[in-house]
């Protein structure tokens, strides 16, 4: 069964750490496709033109199958890993993290950057609120006015949201389904007479 929710981060945050001179900045962001994080790492690129790396991680979707890290010159292994190794770890989604490093003239190693990247993406987390989000799907349901205390009544019980209602001859309202429990309640309301329903393209 697709999850119906996902914890994703609430808002932009940054953290910092220092290590040997090295200034890693690490910034989170909410994020909904891939063009919005195309632009974020540009615009990151720009503000910090004179760092030597701009290193960073994304995962997408509820079922967090779509991501992808970039070490941005790194050694390979030692920035983007870490990075996402943090948003596993708070098992966040539609969440991408940019960790910019400004060389301070001591190499670090292997191990000492794979730290760095980690602390620093591991800081923005810790200043920003984790939020759970729930996977919602609009449908329209039409059903004649004799039906409406059934549709209601059941609307009630299954604590739904409901909106867009107009009452005539014909009724319609827009009500909003969890994706795992969708189908159990419209089979439900399905089994009022004269009652049909749509899905609303969002």
């Amino acid at each position: 069964m697709e999850p119906d929710t996902y914890l994703t981060v609430k808002y932009n945050s940054s953290g910092t750490y220092k290590e040997k001179g090295s200034r890693f900045i690490a910034q989170a962001f909410h994020v909904s496709d891939q063009e919005e994080i195309k632009s974020i790492i540009e615009r990151i690129k720009k503000e910090h033109h004179s760092a030597r790396h701009n290193c960073y991680a994304y995962m997408l979707g509820a079922e967090r199958l779509n991501w992808r890290i970039n070490d941005d010159g790194e050694p390979s292994g030692t920035a983007g890993r870490p990075i996402l190794g943090q948003i596993n770890a708070f098992n966040l989604t539609n969440v991408l993290i940019v960790v910019t490093r400004y060389f301070g003239g001591i190499l670090l190693g292997t191990s000492g950057l794979k730290n760095a990247y980690k602390r620093a993406a591991a800081e923005a987390i810790s200043n920003n609120e984790i939020t759970e989000m729930i996977l919602k799907e609009s449908i329209k349901l039409i059903f004649p006015y004799q039906s409406l205390n059934d549709v209601m009544k059941i609307i009630k019980e299954e604590n739904l949201n409901s909106s867009d209602q107009l009452f005539e001859a014909e009724c319609s309202m827009r009500v909003d389904f969890r994706l795992t429990e969708k189908e159990k309640i419209l089979n439900r309301l399905s089994r009022i007479t004269g009652l049909y329903y749509n899905l609303i393209e969002s």
